[in-house]
């Protein structure tokens, strides 16, 4: 079984600095989009969830909330890109890939790293492998190398699915971790720039769920 490349020092000394740099720095822009979202529907600017982190310690993740107050309770875990619990602003930061900003907040606080395995729902921690669940000895990432990769896809898939959690599971969660798993065993500065500029590509592109 090949190594995984753990947390250092030094990336979570980077992320700190990612993070308050960009924090100061958003700071008006995160707020109109605040405002945005609470002038155009009911409900808080901020949509908070529990998530796996490293050693599957639960954590909350920040994001803009992009649904409908209680969206968790009326619909499921995952979702398409026409799912009619999306407001109309979510939508627009769906697509600009503007609704995971918060996430810098998780990143200062260290429960997130910049780049790694997109955070799971626990719900789905029962379908993960034993080689797959090796992912949980490193911090989630804000830029996963399987979200990534996969957003489009899944976004049409789960949008014409009459089950979007069954069709994630069966579909893409493991091929999305096995691609996140090799990143994780080839992890260093040229897999960070290689996925930073795989990002960047992809920023014109449908955005899917992440």
């Amino acid at each position: 079984m090949t190594h995984i490349v753990a947390d250092s020092a030094k990336r979570r000394g980077c992320d700190i600095v990612v993070a308050v740099a960009a924090l100061i720095l958003l700071l008006p822009f995160l707020v109109v989009i605040a405002v945005g979202i609470r002038l155009t529907s009911p409900g808080p600017a901020i949509y908070r969830q529990r998530r796996m982190g490293r050693d599957t310690h639960p954590f909350t993740i920040w994001k803009f909330r992009t649904m409908v107050a209680n969206a968790d309770r009326i619909g499921p875990a995952v979702s398409g890109g026409r799912d009619a619990r999306i407001t109309t602003m979510g939508r627009w930061l769906r697509r600009m890939r503007l609704d995971e900003l918060p996430q810098l907040v998780n990143l200062a606080r260290g429960d997130m790293t910049l780049i790694g395995p997109r955070p799971e729902v626990g719900k789905f921690l029962g379908y993960y492998t034993p080689a797959e669940r090796r992912l949980f000895a490193v911090r989630p990432g804000i830029l996963g190398p399987g979200a990534l990769l996969f957003a489009a896809e899944q976004s049409r898939e789960l949008t014409a699915a009459d089950d979007p959690e069954s069709c994630y599971v069966t579909h893409h969660l493991h091929a999305k971790l096995a691609l996140d798993l090799a990143y994780l065993e080839r992890r260093g500065l040229r897999a960070d720039l290689d996925l930073l500029a795989r990002t960047a590509r992809l920023l014109c592109r449908p955005a899917g769920v992440r």
